[in-house]
């Protein structure tokens, strides 16, 4: 088998699997759909494995599968860039999906629509696949849309619960805003630099660095500056950054194990990627990289606060996500990419562990999804605290597990970044460590420790799905095996990843091809110089800031929801309006709906009554119809039917023809 026949085998054994899954569901019953789906996944990391060995070796990949379209000298292509950037990204993708894959035999065993997610779930790996191994914007632009629209079938999966079908309708419009501006940005690439190929692209690149464009007449921007803006609007949109991601909280009306896939591995990461694939371009620009830098800034710490007064176990992680998200933004404004990139591999795993550790408390809590009514779940559901306990401390930064590593480069790149902005990101990412570890710790105290509050709660139908345990109360208990065992499988990655690939992946020059770092920018080469090895880093990690804040962190916690447990609620009564503006979410969507649903709408109807009724109907039709009208009437004056009115007329018109003429002779004369 050759090299290209692995390529291809990557993202169609997932779309095999959707086909047969989506397509012959019926015939082939629930266990075929899911051995037929796990099966093609299986399949995908195999080959993933496969061509990292390959790249490993040195082998490297650029070229065209199918041509889809020519015009003049413009071909467009299905093609594959096959690098270190891109092995990485399917390994990450095809490794955490199977996870998913496993996983939601347990958790949607009893749902009416097993097959059917079954068939998204792979649907969106393959999206993803493609994404991740174009070699040209066309094809990036095909895998970015796709993972949107699977994505909207996947969050409003209960479509008969209007709060999912509210949520999925807000994700397909916010991510519209995004691609807005990514495929004005492609367009431009289009338009200035004649072809849609990375590698030429980014071979004229340097010669457009001073190319300008004028938007407004007699304002010149450049080029480069405003595509690289543009394209990570898209950014913005998929990896959710401020201010568009206000879909991303919503969208854990989805069943858990897409919140899972959404938001560790595949749809959200994929802004992230794009912009360290585009960092020929970024580099070009500091205006564009600090615009990067500022929005990632803005989401790690402002949405990091959000998940403080979360009491949905979902949220809780999702507003997390959204923080973490925020931290790799950071790093590609800092052109610390690698970093970026490392952030999402670890990310990848730790989050698609929490989220799986949700879903699984949710199972055994048959499912309440409010952490206000639990506790002391802790000896019910051994495995599932274990691996929550693993992947919080991923999270939070602890020395020698993954999320250790990542986040702490991150943090010491952008302290060494010198553009605009660097000192806000600086302070965001240093303080969002503290109020990581103390949400993601009120959460496992108020889950796994303390009092026992389950019972406590009535019993609610509305809290149940359209799947699982439907006992309405009970103890809570550990989840089936399936369930479990990915959560096992994804703590391994979520302490030992970053330890082993921290060398080669930021302090060595595995992403020396794909990526691109200007020497201006010293980031990278700081991380290089002062890091001297994953032990090292660990052991001098006990002694800096950022460990002190995240042990604060967990410290205050354990004080306010174990120790006190009657302190958080008097502090929220004396900070009314900071608890508000918190639980409202900063009313970033009231202002949305303010300005543009409730505005737009008051805008059609202004349209309607003065435009469409007053001006078109009122003036152009009726007042023309009114004009005609009069001067018919004037006209019918002179149309009498009579003979002397006639003669007359023609005897005045006589008259004053010979006066015209009277006067022009004089005149002459």
């Amino acid at each position: 088998m050759t090299m290209q026949t692995v390529y291809l085998l990557v993202p169609l054994a997932p779309l095999f699997g959707a086909l047969v899954a989506g397509l012959f569901g019926r015939q082939v019953g629930r266990a075929g759909a899911h051995l037929v789906t796990i099966a093609g996944v299986a399949v995908s990391l195999a080959a993933s494995v496969c061509v990292f060995l390959d790249v490993l070796e040195g082998n490297t990949f650029n070229g065209t599968v199918y041509t889809w379209l020519t015009s003049g000298d413009l071909r467009l292509e299905v093609g594959f860039l096959i690098d270190s950037l891109t092995a990485t990204m399917m390994l990450v993708v095809t490794s955490v999906s199977l996870m998913v894959h496993v996983y939601t035999i347990g958790y949607m065993r009893d749902d009416p629509g097993y097959q059917r997610f079954f068939s998204y779930i792979s649907l969106f790996t393959f999206s993803m696949l493609m994404l991740v191994m174009s070699n040209n914007f066309l094809q990036l632009f095909f895998g970015w849309e796709a993972v949107g629209l699977v994505s909207y079938l996947l969050i409003g999966f209960w479509y008969k619960r209007p709060t999912a079908t509210y949520a999925n309708l807000k994700a397909f419009l916010v991510n519209r805003v995004g691609d807005f501006g990514f495929l004005l940005g492609i367009g431009l690439v289009l338009a200035f630099f004649g072809t849609l190929d990375y590698q030429q692209v980014f071979e004229r690149a340097p010669e457009m660095a001073t190319a300008g464009i004028e938007i407004l007449p007699g304002m010149n921007w450049s080029l480069v500056t405003v595509t690289c803006i543009l394209l990570f609007i898209g950014a913005m949109g998929k990896s959710a950054q401020f201010p568009l991601h206000v879909w991303l909280p919503d969208s854990m009306e989805g069943p858990t194990p897409i919140s899972a896939l959404i938001h560790a591995a595949t749809m959200v990461t994929a802004g992230i990627f794009m912009v360290a694939r585009m960092s020929p371009l970024f580099e070009l620009s500091d205006a564009a990289l600090s615009f990067v830098l500022v929005t990632g800034a803005i989401t790690a710490l402002f949405m990091g606060l959000l998940g403080i007064v979360q009491n949905d176990i979902k949220r809780v992680v999702a507003y997390s996500t959204l923080s973490q998200l925020g931290y790799m933004t950071v790093a590609l404004g800092a052109s610390a990419y690698p970093v970026a990139i490392f952030h999402l591999m670890t990310h990848a795993f730790f989050k698609a562990l929490l989220f799986l550790a949700a879903g699984s408390v949710i199972i055994g809590m048959h499912h309440n999804q409010d952490i206000r009514w639990m506790g002391g779940v802790r000896k019910y559901m051994p495995i599932t605290w274990i691996t929550s306990l693993v992947g919080s401390l991923a999270l939070i930064g602890t020395p020698f597990l993954s999320g250790f590593y990542s986040k702490d480069s991150i943090i010491v790149a952008v302290s060494e970044a010198d553009i605009a902005g660097s000192g806000f990101a600086a302070f965001a990412v240093i303080a969002g460590v503290f109020i990581t570890a103390f949400y993601s710790f009120r959460m496992y105290f108020l889950v796994f420790h303390g009092e026992e509050r389950y019972h406590l709660k009535p019993h609610d139908p509305h809290d149940d799905h359209d799947h699982g345990d439907h006992h309405g109360g009970g103890k809570p208990h550990e989840s089936p095996w399936v369930v479990t065992l990915p959560l096992i499988a994804l703590a391994v990655p979520s302490v030992a990843i970053g330890y082993f690939t921290l060398s080669p992946m930021v302090l060595g020059d595995w992403f020396a091809g794909p990526i691109m770092v200007d020497p201006s920018h010293g980031a990278m080469e700081h991380l290089r110089v002062h890091l001297h090895g994953p032990l090292e880093m660990a052991l001098h990690g006990f002694t800096t800031a950022p460990f002190w804040l995240a042990v604060a962190g967990v410290v205050l916690a354990w004080f306010l929801y174990l120790k006190r447990p009657d302190l958080p609620a008097a502090l929220a009564a004396k900070m009314k309006g900071l608890h508000a503006l918190l639980l409202g979410k900063y009313y970033i969507d009231e202002v949305y709906a303010f300005l543009f649903r409730d505005g737009l709408r008051k805008l059609g109807t202004f349209l309607w009554k003065v435009g469409d009724i007053k001006l078109i109907d009122g003036v152009m039709v009726n007042g023309t119809a009114w004009v005609v009208g009069q001067v018919a009437r004037l006209s019918r004056q002179l149309q009498s039917g009579y003979l002397y009115t006639y003669a007359f007329t023609m005897l005045i018109g006589v008259l004053g023809l010979l006066l015209l003429w009277v006067v022009r002779t004089r005149a002459v004369l």
